[in-house]
């Protein structure tokens, strides 16, 4: 029996060898317990090392595939496209390295699961009375920070494996887990929990570190350190997943919006919203300078106004030699071990017309034998296409060859299999270069300010009294609006009426739009498996576009080409867990299906 308890807290991620056994004295060590958490700077250290555990995704190895659904292709078909969800795509899960301070160590699975035991020790020690000499403020400030990490880690874990036993204590060797208290959960379960963790955090901790007294010290560097938005973004997200179709079926049986579990969303959002309408700590990236929330150059820290949690930067040469690398062609000379990931045309195809209109409304304009001409603002800024410029040498890569026989797809190796490039993290253009690229700085966000705008959107349309017209209690927008300022800023015209004629027909305006403004972040695998749309037949075909040039440099003889057929149906909402963890306690039980 103990022997299958130590085994559990493995499960659990719990190492035994952790950072208090650390603190305990050994003949090479007098660190005590008042050394590391007797004050604000030593606990705020230790704090840090949560922080140390955020996986940045496409970072994981040399280049890894981080963009699990409909959005992209390489040369050869991905593990997950082929129905192989064991696979661990570089950054799923892998060995434990918490100190590391590169981003080719890092694993989500033992990284967070880290974290949570962190993140309880640290609340642990807080509670221990006379160990901590500070103010109530950087009492908060500790406090705040473990309960948002350790509820943000548990939200990384279950949007991949559903959902698992939240541990809110330290547990020892000797402790009997085979009790109700330590059993799996679902996902929506392990959401609210999740909730009432961010909901404790965002009442202590303050708007901005800037503001605080405690910190002043590091005013000005602030930036990553976890605040009430943070907090109220990930509440809202947690409960918005939780009212989610796929996740609600999960716990009922219902394959729908959970309206009640809408409206603890819509009032999360709208509690964030208001005290961004209040502070103006986070505002929308203006559309001149949209491209800064992406990739910027010279070393400079894109982000922008809107991010507000980005991965943390750990080597800046890893951006050349990682997300570069796996998006540019690789005859560009920058790195030999391109891995050419490709938009697909099927997902090409959400970007709206400059009229606003998506391309199968018959009003919209769009030509399938010119299918680039006329495109929304955002298509320019994403997608790379024939004959657009791809750096500055002048040679044969300076503009791209993506017709049938081009260059860039049927020459190189590897060559585009789709017929495009994206341009989120690698800015192809008349400016790019190799000096550029030896300094660009790209990043995924994990969440930013236009996000919680399209969720809340989501949330108040299927809230109980919910609709396009609709608006949380709490705030002034309507759903309606929320869209609209994210196309606004698009620079696109507003929804047209018969675009929110009902929340069925609004919802649909919010699935396209979503795959746009949040196209390559990593959200289009988590949306449709929780909409429960991730095996349904319009988001299982990868196709690429097939065309000749023209005397006129224009496509002629444009057809779509299925380039794959994902392997994907019901048991692929959820991730299949490591199966060394699921054979040790019948109280972890392995996914459906796997």
């Amino acid at each position: 029996m103990k022997k299958i308890k130590y085994l559990l807290i493995i499960v659990l991620g719990i190492s035994i060898s952790s950072c208090e056994d650390y603190l305990e004295k050994t003949p090479a060590s007098d660190i005590t317990d008042k050394d590391a958490f007797g004050n604000f700077t030593s606990f705020q250290g230790f704090i840090e090392l949560l922080y140390n555990c955020i996986v940045d995704p496409d970072k994981g190895g040399a280049w890894n595939n981080h963009l699990f659904a409909d959005e992209n292709v390489g040369p050869s078909p991905y593990p997950f496209d082929q129905g192989n969800y064991w696979n661990n795509s570089g950054y799923l899960f892998g060995a434990l390295n918490v100190t590391s301070q590169n981003s080719r160590d890092k694993r989500l699975w033992e990284n967070a699961w880290w974290a949570i035991r962190e993140a309880n020790l640290a609340l642990e020690k807080l509670e221990v009375e006379g160990l901590f000499n500070g103010s109530d403020e950087e009492r908060n400030l500790i406090k705040g920070q473990a309960l948002f990490l350790r509820a943000w880690f548990y939200f990384d874990i279950c949007r991949f494996w559903g959902g698992m036993p939240y541990v809110d204590k330290l547990i020892g060797p000797s402790e009997d887990m085979f009790t109700d208290e330590y059993k799996r959960l679902n996902f929506r379960e392990t959401a609210l929990r999740m909730a009432a963790d961010f909901r404790a955090a965002a009442d202590i901790l303050p708007d901005h570190w800037d503001n605080c007294e405690p910190g002043q010290a590091t005013k000005g560097n602030n930036r990553d350190r976890i605040n009430k938005f943070h907090c109220l973004a990930y509440m809202g997200k947690a409960y918005l997943f939780a009212a989610s179709p796929m996740i609600n079926e999960e716990a009922t049986g219902n394959n729908a919006f959970d309206p009640d579990l809408c409206s603890k969303a819509a009032q999360a959002f709208g509690e964030l919203l208001t005290l961004r309408d209040n502070t103006n700590i986070y505002t929308l990236q203006p559309w001149a300078t949209w491209t800064d929330i992406f990739w910027r150059f010279s070393y400079q820290r894109p982000g922008g106004t809107e991010c507000i949690m980005v991965p943390i930067i750990f080597d800046r040469s890893r951006v050349r030699w990682s997300t570069t690398g796996g998006m540019v062609p690789s005859s560009l000379g920058l790195n030999s071990g391109s891995s050419a990931d490709v938009a697909t045309h099927n997902f090409v195809k959400n970007y709206a017309m400059a009229n606003g209109l998506p391309i199968d409304d018959p009003e919209s304009g769009y030509n399938d034998q010119d299918p680039w001409t006329n495109r929304e603002p955002r298509f320019y800024k994403d997608i790379l296409y024939d004959g657009c410029q791809i750096w500055q040498s002048a040679n044969a890569d300076q503009f791209a060859q993506l017709y049938n026989g081009g260059r860039h797809r049927n020459t190189i190796n590897p060559a585009s299999a789709s017929g495009y490039y994206y341009k989120r993290y690698a800015p192809m253009g008349a400016s790019f270069s190799a000096s550029m690229a030896d300094q660009l700085q790209s990043y995924i966000p994990y969440m930013r300010l236009s996000d919680v705008y399209l969720m809340y959107a989501e949330a108040v349309n299927f809230m109980t009294g919910g609709g396009p017209t609709a608006k949380a209690s709490n705030y002034t927008m309507t759903a309606l609006d929320a869209i609209n300022m994210i196309r606004t800023r698009g620079q696109i015209p507003e929804l047209t009426p018969k675009y929110y004629a009902d929340k069925d027909v609004f919802f649909e305006e919010i699935v396209r739009e979503r795959a746009v403004e949040m196209a390559f972040e990593g959200q289009r695998f988590d949306d449709l498996r929780r909409w429960n749309r991730n095996y349904d037949p319009r988001y299982i075909y990868k196709t690429a576009v097939d065309f000749d040039r023209g005397p006129d440099g224009k496509p002629e003889n444009v057809r779509e080409r299925v380039i794959l057929t994902r392997a994907v149906d019901k048991k692929h909402n959820w991730l299949p867990i490591m199966t060394k963890y699921t054979t040790q306690y019948a109280g972890f039980p392995q996914n459906p299906g796997w």
